[in-house]
């Protein structure tokens, strides 16, 4: 399948365009900076560079697509300012619009609800905290999922707590807070594998898994 992938340079999102790759796909991704590209990726993958504010330059990233994933992420920089991945992920969903792609595959905290998900104390504590310390990053998740949740694409939102430099553990937990033991820390290694496979993988589509070693 062709993938695009956003944040594709990030630690989450270079780890997913690997395996991606791996798994056989053709890999579009779109990067802000032209020096973070990794090398190894010679010609395997078709880079697009540009802003997220760059609608023109998501559209070329989309245009032949079947699937999108969005490994994007808030800054925790408390110095940084507005919602610039609200507008990119707005882009995004207007992108697969014109060009009929309706996977979308993409990352949250536990902040965001699955759609049939109660709070529990966990997922009450990850809204509390941001939303009294960190207001600008919550409000930037929440700003990127819930027009995804809200629309009509074949969407899946992997939920993780704290994510690791680890290699992969291969021993996954998948679930929902409130039926499931889902523990706090994941490799990024993890999280990319999971991302990957959910490309061509439904059983989660119209969810927000949560996962962790």
């Amino acid at each position: 399948m062709n993938v695009t992938v956003f944040g594709a340079t990030g630690a989450i999102g270079s780890r997913t365009v690997a395996e991606l790759l791996e798994r056989g796909h053709t890999v579009t991704a779109y990067a802000r900076n032209q020096a973070k590209v990794p090398a190894a990726w010679g010609e395997r993958v078709r880079v697009v560079i540009g802003e997220m504010s760059d609608a023109d330059a998501i559209d070329s990233a989309v245009a032949g697509a079947d699937a999108v994933i969005s490994a994007l992420g808030p800054s925790m920089d408390r110095k940084a300012t507005g919602l610039p991945l609200v507008e990119g992920t707005r882009h995004i969903l207007e992108a697969m619009q014109r060009h009929g792609v309706t996977r979308y595959i993409g990352h949250a905290t536990p902040a965001v609800l699955d759609p049939r998900e109660r709070p529990t104390p966990v997922t009450r504590f990850t809204s509390f905290m941001p939303r009294t310390f960190m207001r600008r990053a919550y409000d930037e998740i929440r700003g990127m999922t819930d027009p995804v949740k809200a629309s009509d694409l074949d969407w899946t939102i992997v939920r993780f707590l704290a994510p690791k430099n680890a290699p992969k553990q291969g021993n996954l937990r998948v679930g929902f807070f409130g039926t499931d033991k889902i523990r706090f820390a994941v490799s990024r290694a993890d999280i990319a594998a999971f991302t990957a496979a959910q490309v061509d993988d439904c059983a989660y589509v119209g969810r927000a898994p949560a996962i962790s070693n």
